[in-house]
C-alpha cells in the first residue's frame, strides 16, 4: 500500500507549478521578430529623415 502513495506523492511532485511556467521557445519567437522589426523601422525612419532637406528661415518681423 505504501507503493501508490509514494507514486501520488511523486506524481504530485512532477506536477506544474503554476508559479513557474515561462513563455518559452514561442515567447522567444515573437520577442525576436518584434526586435527585428523595431530594427527595421528604425533603419527606414533614418533613410527618410536623411532624404528631408529643411533649412528654417527666420521669422518675419510683425509690423
Amino acid at each position: 500500500m505504501s507503493a501508490p502513495v509514494n507514486l501520488t506523492h511523486l506524481a504530485a511532485e512532477l506536477a506544474l507549478d503554476e508559479t513557474k511556467v515561462t513563455p518559452g521557445l514561442l515567447g522567444f519567437v515573437v520577442f525576436a521578430a518584434l526586435g527585428v522589426a523595431t530594427w527595421f523601422l528604425a533603419k527606414s525612419m533614418n533613410k527618410q529623415f536623411k532624404r528631408v532637406d529643411f533649412v528654417e528661415e527666420p521669422e518675419a518681423p510683425k509690423e
